[in-house]
């Protein structure tokens, strides 16, 4: 029993360390929250399951933020709040219209109970998510920290099971604007000197978690690599795209 309660503790734990200054850096980016609010549209109640600190949450709903981390709680401004993980949510079968997830699937201790139930606490569901199958990578990954890529492996429900556990029976594919303004992980794809920023790193789940001993010298390569010139010749091809593909999908399910 005492495993299970810190195997539960584990996002909230991460959470309550890295969570501090979230908002500063990860701004919800309209594109993205108009894709999830067309998924909502119409839904008067819904429960945003892993709220941090309620990006895209619908300004024309009556939204319950779930938590289980109470640093990302206090970042969140509405007044329906409550501290839960996804695996055992507090509300009965059908409280409300619909319910969101947006990257928190992975870390949940049990991804395919909590997808479970928001299939029971809610008659549609729109889940933001990343398929760790998905190629290409991002360039941080395959040139500089390769150890990202086993680490998010290990955490992130391939797209096909999220897709299976709720039954779901829309995937809409979202390549990252340039541009992105939620600065999670991938975000800053066309903007490398963005990962030199500790407050950049610190936003991201994954790179906030790696070891300094292997998170330094690799963002030091990087350094290297932007000062040099090195980098912008491997990749000018990205400078000119608008947007990339890399991997990340609007899972929709229940009630059309």
């Amino acid at each position: 029993m005492e495993q299970e309660r810190e195997e539960e503790d584990v996002p909230a734990a991460a959470y309550d360390r890295i969570g501090i200054g979230y908002k500063r850096v990860r701004l919800p980016d309209p594109r993205l929250g108009a894709l999830i609010g067309q998924a909502l549209g119409g839904a008067r109640t819904v429960v945003n399951v892993g709220a941090g600190a309620g990006s895209y949450e619908p300004q024309d709903a009556e939204v319950t933020a779930v938590d289980p981390s109470q640093v990302m709680l206090d970042q969140h401004p509405g007044p329906r709040k409550v501290k839960a993980g996804a695996e055992e949510l507090p509300f009965a079968d059908g409280a409300f219209d619909a319910a969101m997830a947006v990257l928190t699937v992975h870390h949940w201790s049990d991804p395919h109970r909590g997808l479970g139930e928001l299939r029971r606490v809610s008659g549609r569901q729109a889940v933001f998510t990343w398929d760790p199958e998905h190629r290409p990578e991002l360039w941080l990954v395959d040139e500089y920290l390769p150890e990202i890529r086993e680490l998010d492996h290990s955490r992130f429900t391939p797209l096909a099971e999220v897709v299976e556990a709720l039954d779901a029976h829309t995937v809409v594919p979202f390549p990252i604007p340039h541009d992105f303004t939620d600065g999670f992980q991938t975000a800053h794809w066309r903007r490398p000197e963005a990962y030199l920023d500790p407050a950049v790193r610190a936003a991201s789940s994954t790179l906030a978690t790696l070891p300094a001993t292997v998170l330094e010298p690799a963002i030091e390569r990087l350094r290297a690599d932007l000062e040099s010139g090195a980098w912008h010749r491997r990749h000018a091809h990205l400078l000119e795209e608008e947007s990339v593909d890399y991997g990340y999908r609007l899972v929709i399910a229940g009630e059309v």
